[in-house]
């Protein structure tokens, strides 16, 4: 099978029950995205497939074909950290660290949901338009409410997405 995986086309070879978070850490050696539950509860193993966030230990290899998948060792650029990485360390988004980049890729995904005009569950009034401007801290605790964090930074992590969210 073939995927594109930040940025570079790869092929690999895998049996049919083996999921993305697998192929990921174990054939390509990516291992930024965590293994937490193993049964999409947590959100360690989120990734990005075609711009949508995904839960990879839910998610087979196989069904990812062709398709563009973004970990996160894809979002700095040219050594520039994305602004939510950036913001997760000056906002001290972790401690342990070990869900941290599930955090970062959901939280570039709440940006990118907000941006396209996507409502939340916490969204007071869904037909007018909805905007960056919009993501509260309300919007941002339901839209990361998938992330669980051991270590409880989640004000912290709130602030982080705050901040990225008028960066970019």
């Amino acid at each position: 099978m073939t995927l594109e995986v930040n940025g570079e086309v790869r092929t690999l070879a895998v049996e049919p029950r083996t999921t993305l978070l697998d192929a990921l850490r174990e054939d390509l050696g990516l291992s930024g995205t965590k293994k937490g539950c193993d049964r999409g509860e947590c959100g360690a193993c989120t990734v990005h497939v075609d711009g949508r966030r995904v839960l990879s230990c839910m998610t087979l290899a196989v069904m990812q074909e062709g398709k563009q998948v973004t970990t996160i060792e894809g979002l700095a650029q040219d050594g520039e950290l994305h602004p939510v990485q950036a913001a997760f360390i000056e906002r001290d988004g972790f401690q342990c660290g070990f869900c941290t980049s599930g955090q970062i890729m959901s939280g570039v995904a709440v940006i990118d949901e907000a941006k396209a005009g996507s409502p939340s569950a916490a969204t007071a009034d869904v037909r007018r338009p909805f905007g960056v401007a919009d993501l509260s801290s309300e919007e941002i605790r339901e839209r990361m409410s998938g992330n669980l964090c051991r270590c409880a930074c989640y004000p912290n992590i709130v602030d982080a997405v705050t901040d990225a969210a008028g960066r970019y």
